[in-house]
């Protein structure tokens, strides 16, 4: 199996995370999938951004749930790569057309670990299925009710358990909670303990965020089904390198 290819954020590398300009970049570089995180405006629309506040990306301060989406779009969202002066933060339905012409598998995040976003996981059900995008997107979340609900809500849905350290017997609980596919940090690999009890348990791998080419590397020889990462350019390569090495 090869290793798919995922681009965190898009291809947040080289231009703003989780803009319409980073995931372009993305599809250019051939990734097979992207990473993004939704949460909600203060009008409840689903707006695509990683943190709470607009404080890292934007040029501006606050929470994103006490903004509108009108307000919101006001703001350049180019902090971290000023020369795309046009960037600002999407709204999950203009991400969801851009990749709908591609092959492109979508990683929705829900953001519901701080703020619990009432009602979240039915409005981004909705909007993908009326995207007609069903089968194309994988839906994880550090909080963990947020995936029970998704399954609760479309019992087909595909879930991915996100989750970091301090875990006892996770493939057990990723089980337990019916999630699809279980998304491990990657300094997770320092043993392979992990990566043997996922495969008898014939439980997908999807591993974040993985930049170093040494363990991109390593990751495509144990051919683990997807990595998470900000250059998906080097991953390719690597991976294409790989494959075509066998």
């Amino acid at each position: 199996m090869k290793t798919k290819v995922w681009a965190h954020r898009g291809a947040s590398a080289y231009a703003p995370e989780n803009t319409l300009e980073a995931f372009e970049l993305a599809i250019k570089q051939d990734a097979d999938g992207i990473e993004l995180d939704v949460q909600l405006t203060k009008d409840k629309k689903l707006v695509v951004i990683h943190d709470e506040t607009i404080d890292r990306t934007c040029d501006g301060s606050g929470y994103v749930k006490d903004f509108t989406l009108e307000e919101l779009k006001r703001f350049p969202c180019n902090i971290l790569c000023p020369e795309y002066k046009d960037a600002v933060i999407p709204e999950l339905w203009e991400v969801l057309m851009l990749l709908k012409p591609t092959s492109l598998t979508v990683n929705i995040e829900l953001k519901t670990g701080i703020f619990r976003y009432k009602g979240i996981e039915e409005k981004v059900l909705t909007e993908v299925k009326m995207a007609g995008m069903e089968d194309r997107v994988i839906y994880s979340s550090f909080c963990h009710p947020s995936i029970v609900k998704i399954k609760k809500l479309d019992p087909d849905a595909v879930t991915g358990l996100l989750y970091s350290d301090g875990w006892i017997n996770v493939i057990g609980y990723t089980r337990l909670i019916g999630a699809d596919a279980l998304h491990p940090p990657v300094y997770q690999f320092r043993n392979d303990k992990l990566m043997k009890d996922a495969r008898r348990r014939k439980l997908p791998l999807h591993v974040w965020t993985v930049d170093d080419e040494h363990l991109i590397e390593y990751l495509a020889e144990q051919e683990v089904a997807a990595i998470i990462t900000n250059t998906p350019d080097i991953a390719r390569k690597i991976i294409d390198k790989k494959g075509n090495n066998i």
